[in-house]
């Protein structure tokens, strides 16, 4: 059945991870179906947290953001046309989940290469630099992030013990110019999403104080 054509195209929620070295686009990973909810949390670094009272209201830099959401998983829809969707056919969700899970390993390529410098005697070896990982919520919400916490539910499988339905967990934290250099792609991403946040405060016009009951404070 077709969509109503009066419905809004659906811009979906996704990861995308970019080059470190030269910024191009690895891979785009879309989310296959929006999360329900998103929960975001921010510490306030401030300066007067030891009790100095001159700092009271110094703040020493942007927050500290974290992001956790649930995405699901569900390859029923897929398996009902394997001709179209033969990866799902063959390995359920494996791949979709795979390409999430490969985010936070270390490519092996370069795991075998450090492994070869230790055996033949390199005494400083340089750990491996991941993708810049981005999560997309919206084109005004482009977030350098770090995946901290990553759990995953298989709640059903085919009869070759695929899973064909998944809900996985993910924690995030934002990037943020205390975290990266100034150089960095991630760094005028995260200055982009602090302006938009500017941005979006100037359009909200000031309450009144006679709605809180005052009609002045001094």
């Amino acid at each position: 059945m077709s969509a109503f054509p009066g419905s809004p195209k659906l811009v979906k929620g996704g990861i995308v991870l970019i080059d470190p070295d030269v910024g191009t686009v690895r891979k785009v990973i879309p989310l296959q179906y929006n999360p329900e909810t998103l929960t975001r949390s921010l510490q306030i670094r401030g300066a007067g947290e030891a009790g100095d009272r001159t700092e009271a209201l110094r703040l020493t830099g942007p927050p500290v953001e974290t992001l956790k959401i649930e995405v699901e998983f569900d390859a029923t829809d897929q398996l009902e046309l394997p001709d179209q969707n033969p990866t799902v056919a063959e390995v359920g969700i494996s791949a979709q989940l795979a390409v999430l899970e490969t985010i936070v390993y270390p490519d092996s390529a370069q795991l075998q290469a450090a492994d070869a410098l230790a055996r033949a005697g390199t005494l400083e070896i340089v750990p491996a630099e991941a993708p810049l990982t981005l999560f997309v919520w919206s084109k005004s919400r482009v977030l350098p992030v770090r995946l901290t916490e990553f759990s995953i539910t298989e709640e059903a499988f085919d009869p070759s013990l695929n899973p064909i339905r998944a809900k996985v967990s993910l924690g995030m934290r934002v990037l943020s110019i205390n975290d990266l250099p100034s150089t960095h792609k991630g760094n005028s991403l995260f200055v982009a999403y602090h302006q938009q946040k500017e941005n979006l405060a100037r359009r909200q016009q000031s309450g009144a104080l006679n709605t809180l009951g005052l009609t002045r404070i001094l």
